[in-house]
């Protein structure tokens, strides 16, 4: 809670009464503050919080209704308590001309020491309980922020963790986690809505060369462009995902059929064989691989073993037969 003590403002062009204020509030447990315009007292309104205000009407210049007024009308000022201090409150229409203005009590001359120290305190009271509250929603808005920011950041890092197990690390794209997700999706959609795909699975030609000869820094760089080089080369909907080393596995949606299947995957295969320049460390590393790919057509009633099964035999089928070229499984 604020150290800070509640203060008073006394507005009154008399000194005497300013004196006489001054005494009665001694015991207050409140600063005192005092002007002796209407003009002063606004000031005062600027540079300071009041708890309450205890006003005189009758002043030269501004009178007391204009300066509570103004002070209701000022967004800054609107919640300060007022109450006015006059001979003037003895007819009713001088008294609805002050709660007009923005009074929310009247203390009527002569002051009768105990009721101005009752009503004193009563707004003391009700000042100190607002600060109370004000701190509480103060502090509690802190902590919804901080609570907001511990969410965000749990949210992130359930994110990051779920990326981290679904993704290879080295290349940002689907493992074999999300892999087998992806293909199972697909065939349950295969069989649900007659929507065909092919599986390819893609092992590089001469990467290990690349990898004893220039350096693990060298392979995982070409790895790198690998990946980039099929994803460029594939529909948003389709699934490019490492399964280990240098093998990867594409799942082709709109492939119906064979030829559909083997064009596209000869687009990944002639992409691959394009020469490398491969940045490593402060070395600029040329290398070229190529790519065996086995390709297979979901058929009805095919799980995920038969489809992977079927897709790695092609992909056999196509180093033994030469390799860079695409094989039909």
């Amino acid at each position: 809670m604020t150290s800070n003590r509640p203060k008073i403002l006394v507005v009154d062009d008399t000194p005497a009464n300013l004196v006489a204020m001054r005494r009665l509030l001694a015991r207050a447990d409140a600063d005192v503050f005092e002007a002796a315009s209407g003009n002063e007292a606004l000031a005062l309104c600027l540079d300071h919080q009041f708890a309450l205000v205890l006003l005189d009407v009758n002043m030269p210049e501004m009178d007391g209704f204009e300066v509570a007024k103004l002070i209701s009308e000022s967004d800054h000022l609107s919640e300060t308590p007022i109450i006015f201090v006059t001979a003037a409150y003895a007819d009713d229409v001088n008294r609805i001309k002050g709660y007009t203005s923005g009074a929310v009590d009247y203390i009527a001359k002569p002051i009768n020491d105990v009721i101005l120290q009752s009503k004193v305190r009563v707004f003391l009271e009700l000042y100190r309980a607002r600060a109370l509250l004000q701190q509480a929603l103060d502090e509690l808005s802190l902590r919804n922020e901080q609570l907001s920011a511990e969410v965000a950041e749990r949210t992130r890092m359930e994110e990051l963790v779920r990326h981290q197990a679904t993704h290879d690390a080295l290349t940002g794209i689907p493992n074999r986690v999300l892999f087998r997700d992806r293909l199972e999706t697909a065939i349950a959609l295969a069989e649900e809505r007659d929507a065909p795909f092919a599986l390819a699975y893609i092992d590089i030609d001469g990467f290990k060369g690349v990898n004893d000869n220039e350096g693990h820094a060298a392979g995982d760089a070409l790895l790198k462009v690998i990946a980039a080089r099929i994803g460029g080369r594939t529909r948003a909907s389709d699934t490019v995902a490492r399964l280990g080393g240098d093998e990867f596995a594409v799942l082709l949606h709109d492939a119906p059929d064979a030829s559909t299947a083997l064009a596209r995957c000869q687009t990944l295969c002639d992409a691959i064989a394009q020469p490398y320049t491969l940045d490593v460390g402060d070395r600029r590393v040329p290398a070229q691989v190529g790519a065996s790919i086995g390709v297979t057509l979901y058929r009805a009633g095919a799980a995920y073993d038969d489809i992977v099964a079927a897709a790695d035999e092609a992909m056999y089928t196509a180093k033994r037969s030469g390799k860079n070229r695409c094989v039909l499984g």
